[in-house]
């Protein structure tokens, strides 16, 4: 039996924070996005709006991250984040 890790452009994951211990989440989610390849998004759900990890995400990332908010809805918050090679700029926007 062989088991197959590769994904196609256009892949998304989800990552649910909420199930990861606070103290740890944040190296998660970089954990997350450095395994992500170019095209491929993270579909993140948290309680709270990261405002702070957002910021993070900008510096370590720039203009290879496109970030989507998907709902703003209070403790149910939910972002998508892409990896891209060649992305002008970082864009925040709600969707």
């Amino acid at each position: 039996m062989s088991h197959d890790c590769s994904t196609t452009p256009q892949t998304v994951h989800l990552f649910d924070a909420r199930g990861v211990a606070k103290r740890f989440r944040h190296a998660a989610i970089f954990g997350a996005m450095d395994a992500l390849r170019d095209g491929e998004s993270m579909h993140f759900i948290n309680d709270h709006d990261p405002i702070p990890l957002l910021n993070q995400l900008q510096q370590r990332y720039g203009d290879g991250i496109v970030i989507n908010y998907v709902s703003r809805e209070p403790a149910q918050i939910a972002i998508q984040f892409t990896r891209t090679a060649s992305q002008p700029d970082i864009s925040i926007r709600l969707i």
